[in-house]
């Protein structure tokens, strides 16, 4: 019998036996999908689909899928307004406190959202002092909060009680929130100068994210849950492994710890960019279960950290963007370099190791999902 898409996407990231591997190629943005219109997608269809049906691909979701509608950002929001617009460019305060500049070519909807590859500058943020933590930010972080569940969220818990499909969700880890609050620059001040009061505030952030986790995980516990971190540059993290082990896996342990009991075939993944090396051993220690996207630009090789770590830690992504850019050999060349040593191995799911972006054409995106169709047993 084949498989559900919740059965093969958990039985592949458990190191298990799936009928196929989940093809999962990588997701475009707007300026991605305005070019490949140009190159022949059809402006008036779904990419995804389309692409199915043009490589002749059955489609696997059967069911309508929910969302839960929990909501992990502060309310209320900040007020999102303008304060300067000037040579090309706004100055905002965004809805998280920030005063952040963007080029006018865009409005400010895009500093928060993932919709693009846009370049934004910050040149402050809402946490400096304790006081500013107190007065500005904390009392906006209730976990009781109603606005944070929908009038039906009971009723979407029983629907999503019988899926098929893969339930997941993410939300911010600890380095990830409180750089939003203090800036990468004042965050890392704050870690030297008053620790004490940078594990004040990741305590109540860890506190906070298992309130509002809680009444999801006792009715209907997802079946994947990203931590989103992005620690790391292109060579190092962007912190010391020591500082991770004082301020963010007390964090990530009682965050596992929850979501483990409640579902203990969860699958548990961190998500940074830039070079994992220096990080993988500790999220092994710490207990999730997987890591992405593994930007090859940034040094990582999945292959050597498959070598490395066995199934210790499960994998998605690690095939080089600007190999796809490349087409043809050259990407046929990344395919076969990663692909079937990590498919053999187990735990892995290929894609894209970041969004993709502009300059990997339509056609080369078919070829490209082709070619990893027929790798993973859907062709």
């Amino acid at each position: 019998m084949n498989m559900t898409p919740r059965q093969r996407f958990l039985a592949t990231m458990h190191f298990g036996s799936p009928d196929l591997v989940p093809l999962t190629p990588g997701g475009p943005r707007e300026s991605t999908l305005a070019a490949w219109q140009q190159q022949g997608l059809p402006e008036d269809v779904r990419w995804h689909e389309h692409l199915w049906d043009l490589l002749g691909i059955p489609r696997e979701i059967t069911q309508p899928q929910i969302n839960p509608g929990v909501s992990f950002i502060m309310i209320p929001t900040f007020e999102e307004k303008v304060l300067e617009h000037r040579d090309g460019h706004y100055i905002v305060q965004d809805w998280m406190g920030a005063i952040t500049e963007i080029a006018d070519t865009y409005d400010y909807t895009y500093i928060r959202s993932a919709k693009d590859f846009v370049t934004r500058k910050w040149h402050s943020f809402p946490v400096k002092t304790r006081a500013d933590w107190e007065e500005k930010l904390k009392w906006r972080y209730d976990p009781g909060a109603p606005e944070r569940f929908p009038e039906d969220f009971e009723a979407r818990c029983t629907a999503l009680r019988q899926r098929d499909y893969v339930f997941g969700l993410s939300f911010s880890g600890a380095f990830w929130q409180l750089r939003e609050w203090c800036g990468m620059e004042g965050l890392c001040i704050l870690m030297a100068d008053e620790p004490e009061f940078v594990e004040e505030m990741i305590g109540f952030w860890t506190d906070f994210v298992l309130k509002t986790l809680e009444p999801l995980l006792r009715l209907a516990p997802p079946d994947h849950i990203v931590v989103n971190e992005d620690m790391a540059y292109k060579l190092h993290s962007m912190i010391s492994p020591k500082m991770v082990r004082r301020f963010l896996m007390p964090a990530w342990e009682q965050w596992i710890a929850a979501i483990k009991a409640a579902n203990p075939e969860a699958v548990v993944e961190v998500d940074s960019d830039g070079y994992n090396g220096e990080l993988i051993p500790l999220w092994i220690e710490v207990g999730f279960d997987a890591c992405s996207p593994l930007e090859v630009a940034a040094g990582n090789d999945i292959v050597a950290f498959r070598r490395r770590y066995g199934d210790q830690i499960a994998f998605r992504g690690g095939i080089d963007k600007r190999a796809l850019a490349k087409g043809g050999d050259v990407m046929r060349a990344e395919l076969k370099r990663v692909v079937p040593p990590l498919l053999e191995s187990g735990g892995y799911i290929p894609s894209c190791d970041h969004g993709v972006p502009p300059d990997i054409s339509w056609p080369n995106f078919i070829a490209y999902t082709r070619l990893l169709a027929e790798m993973t047993g859907w062709l």
